[in-house]
């Protein structure tokens, strides 16, 4: 992997991070607001609401992670623009397929391991989560 490779991968994949962990806490934050009456009044224990929380987060990565993937790009790249990276890059002779080559790769992988946690962990966490609510209903009805 080349030097300028590892650059632009490791800014992307810090923005990446930063912009993933606040849309997930948004995103968890509306579903506690969408199932509020569910768990309001209820005197749950912490664990419970823990459960809860990791039984409907495997949904929203999946919901998460495109706008994750637009909004870095759109970040980083906007990065490069604004301090004229692109133009130095395209002055050495890199084209600009040839400096996206590495990030193409990442988020092609990263579309692959979505693809099997959509198929296998997500239809689990489903399950476990709608028995959660069910036993909820069922144990503390008020």
């Amino acid at each position: 992997m080349k030097l300028l490779d590892r650059y632009i991968l490791t800014t992307y994949l810090k923005t990446f991070f930063s912009v993933f962990i606040i849309l997930m806490l948004i995103f968890i934050l509306q579903s506690v607001w969408l199932y509020i009456t569910e768990l309001a009044g209820k005197d749950l224990e912490f664990d419970i609401i823990i459960k809860f929380l990791i039984f409907v987060t495997p949904r929203l990565v999946v919901l998460v992670l495109p706008l994750t993937i637009l909004l870095a790009s759109i970040m980083v790249f906007g990065g490069f623009a604004e301090n004229y990276e692109f133009a130095a890059m395209k002055s050495t002779g890199i084209s600009l397929q040839r400096a996206m080559r590495s990030l193409s790769i990442f988020i092609l992988g990263l579309s692959i391991l979505t693809f099997f946690f959509a198929n296998n962990v997500i239809p689990a966490a489903e399950l476990s989560f709608h028995n959660l609510r069910r036993n909820i209903a069922k144990v503390k009805p008020a």
